[in-house]
């Protein structure tokens, strides 16, 4: 077979190859990284939980930039460019790196099938070993034990959070997500968990194996006001007169904290000083992250979608200030708790603009209605064949003085977006 020879070749290639997007299993990708003989050569960080991970790469990869290291990210999924998954020193991959990683995954498998996320895994590994690296951050994708990236060794593993969501893999209960969310924590290695109440599962899988366990709240925390915060440690040290990270929202101390404990669990092998922290704390950028963009009215972006993600965007739009009316546009996944989500957001909204989202797991439009009826949203509920043109009516329809929020999953955000930047 004749190998694409552009990045979009491969990404429908992949995209056609496997009907199944999702294939828990480790066994495929372990064969297909041993044929590849590319060993690992600088430290590793992975890092899992429900929610949070994209802010905490993102925060680790920008102290580690401001350390004057070199760092690969992985992070999925993407928003408007396959790229964004896979950047090389504080930059996208481009096009001819990912291709040339993709063929030569390709040329490693022989008879090994791989899934898309599997394929783009071990394409990342590539780009990363060609490119005289200090550090390598892998985010899960989904869970962590059986999640692809986990063939690798960390040398330092970070849960954020465990909350319910995919349950159809995970489980249906914390402690059964818990456990699967330590599956990425190593015997004799730091294991950091963000999350100040996790679940039982995950304190005794740590335990059991000899990871070295460090918990928010427990053994690492923050303490702030309103101009500054500080870091500390149960050994008695503390880092204090910290600004708030670039990243807006009231959850990002816990992130950011978490990255300081990740920072001095491997300082031995891969020292960051402190202004190093300071400075990429400051820098950090994250797009669909409770992004709030300049203009009026106000729009902000946020993939949040599950009832713990939508709690805290709850808190972030609370914290923004008066607003005469809130404009939301949402489009969710079937496999997520909708009327879980609206359930924390619908007192916060005066206008639902629902959007059919594509493929076997979008929802429409008009499943979307009603369930936020059944739920007892009452008020002002339209139906959209898509996140772009909800967002369109919205902002035409809004005043310089109210607000339009985007949520509900990556693809409403990533269609919403693109919309947005293209020309007028």
């Amino acid at each position: 077979m004749q190998l694409p020879e552009t990045l979009d070749g491969w990404l429908g290639l992949l995209e056609a190859r496997h009907g199944q997007s999702i294939q828990l299993g480790l066994d495929r990708v372990r064969c297909v990284r041993d044929a590849l003989d590319l060993p690992q050569t600088c430290p590793l960080f992975i890092v899992g939980g429900t929610n949070g991970k994209g802010s905490t790469c993102a925060l680790l990869e920008a102290v580690l930039l401001a350390a004057g290291k070199r760092v690969g990210l992985y992070t999925s999924p993407h928003l408007l460019r396959y790229n964004e998954r896979v950047r090389i020193d504080g930059r996208e991959a481009s096009d001819a790196v990912l291709v040339d990683a993709f063929a030569e995954v390709e040329r490693a498998r022989g008879d090994t099938p791989l899934t898309y996320f599997e394929h783009g895994t071990l394409a990342a590994w590539v780009a990363f070993s060609r490119a005289g690296l200090d550090a390598i951050i892998l985010e899960v994708g989904l869970g962590g034990r059986l999640d692809a990236v986990n063939v690798f060794e960390p040398d330092c593993s970070i849960v954020t959070s465990v909350a319910m969501d995919h349950m159809d893999y995970l489980g249906d209960t914390r402690e059964a997500i818990g456990f699967e969310k330590a599956g990425i924590f190593r015997p004799g290695k730091p294991a950091i968990c963000g999350d100040p109440v996790p679940p039982e599962s995950l304190l005794a899988h740590a335990e059991a194996i000899g990871a070295h366990l460090q918990v928010s709240g427990r053994d690492f925390g923050f303490a702030g006001d309103q101009n500054q915060w500080a870091f500390w440690t149960a050994g008695g040290s503390r880092r204090g007169g910290l600004a708030y990270p670039a990243l807006r929202g009231t959850n990002q101390l816990l992130n950011a904290a978490a990255v300081m404990a990740a920072c001095e669990a491997v300082r031995d092998i891969l020292p960051v000083p402190m202004q190093a922290i300071r400075q990429g704390f400051m820098l950090v950028d994250l797009p669909g992250r409770f992004q709030v963009m300049p203009g009026r009215p106000a729009v902000v972006f946020d993939v949040a979608h599950n009832p713990q993600a939508a709690g805290v965007l709850n808190e972030n739009l609370a914290s923004m200030g008066f607003f005469p009316e809130t404009w939301a546009v949402l489009g969710m996944l079937g496999d997520k708790d909708v009327a879980g989500v609206v359930r924390l957001l619908r007192d916060r909204v005066d206008h639902w603009l629902l959007a059919s989202l594509p493929g076997p797991r979008g929802l429409s439009a008009a499943r979307l209605a009603e369930i936020l009826r059944e739920v007892g949203v009452n008020g002002d509920i339209s139906e959209h064949p898509s996140p772009a043109s909800a967002y369109q009516v919205a902002a035409g329809r809004a005043a310089e003085s109210d607000r339009i929020v985007v949520f509900g999953s990556f693809l409403t955000v990533a269609d919403a977006m693109a919309v947005r930047k293209s020309p007028q």
